[in-house]
């Protein structure tokens, strides 16, 4: 999801990090941000407290993208 990574980058953290805080491992976010991994809810809120971003901000954008 190219959100993620953007805001990933944005925040100057890489994959590992990401992953490390929230005790996973970086091929998870790697296959997030690729596409190759749909996420949940749950999943985006904690990828959103690993990166600081408000995960409503995510969603708006994919509604904005659909339209």
């Amino acid at each position: 999801m190219a959100f993620i990574r953007k805001k990933r980058k944005e925040a100057k953290l890489g994959q590992a990090q990401v992953a490390a805080r929230m005790g996973r491992y970086q091929s998870f976010v790697a296959m997030i941000e690729s596409g190759q991994k749909r996420i949940g809810a749950v999943e985006l809120v904690e990828i959103a407290e690993a990166i600081g971003f408000d995960p409503a901000e995510a969603i708006r954008t994919m509604v904005k993208a659909k339209k």
